[in-house]
């Protein structure tokens, strides 16, 4: 039986996901009033679907990226001698020890302006966090009006992310795995209202969807720039804490702090990124526990 889109409480849309086949969505259950026992009775599926992660994850599809592309926009799928590599390692490791002593998981990777460079710092942190073997780790593009995660990865046929975020489309129609570990949540297509999308519930019950079918240890969020718009904070209730990554050569010090003043009190601020150093003997980043 096709699961029953008239129920008001889904609003006619779905966040199911299958295991099985695209479009292929797990029914919702039936029920009937026991009389006697005074309460419902479930007579089809149970009322909770237990998702099984390993067969989600199965369930994506995969994904083939261009050795040479990823070189030419400075990611590294592999670790190597290249000292970025290695620092992304570091950051990668650091950052895996602030989230195990919070409980968190959560991280959304943002700056203080356009181009900074948060995408590719985003990028390759994901990247390093699923060359460990046996993780689970998702990247999703939520800078909604400026999507850049398919054109750094090479991948021409990114959906519309905003039909996950609606509830239009399930996550298997979404998602794609890179690797066993690495999945990879592109938008092809900008939204015109990105900050009222990020508002709207529909978006929240998706990404928890995400969170409990793939059950990742580390999801980081691709956002836009904080200084320009509320769209961090539009999504304050799907992030643990906020990576912020800096510019070298055009980041002000004023910037840093207008960004400490704007998450104060609303979204920890876990570390801070320094993206093309000038002085390359220097620290590449700089990180700290809030």
């Amino acid at each position: 039986m096709p699961a029953d889109k008239s129920d008001p409480r889904q609003g006619g849309k779905h966040l199911g996901v299958s295991v099985f086949r695209p479009g292929h969505v797990i029914e919702q259950p039936r029920s009937a009033l026991d009389l006697d026992a005074g309460r419902d009775v479930f007579t089809g599926l149970a009322p909770t679907p237990y998702f099984n992660p390993s067969k989600v994850w199965e369930s994506l599809g995969p994904l083939s990226l261009s050795a040479k592309h990823l070189a030419g926009n400075g990611l590294f799928p592999q670790s190597g001698s290249d000292p970025a590599a290695a620092a992304f390692d570091v950051l990668r490791t650091r950052l895996l020890h602030g989230l195990a002593d919070k409980g968190w998981r959560r991280i959304a990777v943002t700056s203080p302006t356009h181009g900074c460079g948060k995408s590719f710092v985003a990028t390759n942190l994901a990247l390093s966090l699923a060359r460990r073997p046996g993780s689970r780790t998702a990247l999703i593009d939520l800078d909604l009006r400026r999507p850049r995660l398919a054109d750094l990865l090479g991948v021409p046929d990114a959906a519309p992310l905003e039909e996950f975020l609606s509830g239009d489309q399930p996550l298997e129609a979404q998602f794609r795995r890179f690797g066993r570990t690495l999945a990879l949540g592109m938008n092809g297509e900008a939204v015109e209202h990105a900050s009222e999308r990020l508002h709207n519930p529909d978006t929240v019950m998706a990404l928890d969807a995400m969170l409990e079918q793939l059950d990742p240890e580390v999801v980081l969020y691709d956002m836009p720039p904080a200084l320009v718009g509320d769209d961090v904070l539009a999504l304050a209730p799907c992030i643990d804490a906020v990576l912020l990554v800096t510019d070298g050569t055009r980041t002000s010090p004023e910037d840093i702090r207008a960004c400490e003043r704007l998450f104060e009190g609303r979204l920890p601020l876990m570390g801070v990124v320094l993206n093309r150093a000038q002085d390359r003997k220097a620290a590449q980043y700089r990180y700290g526990k809030d």
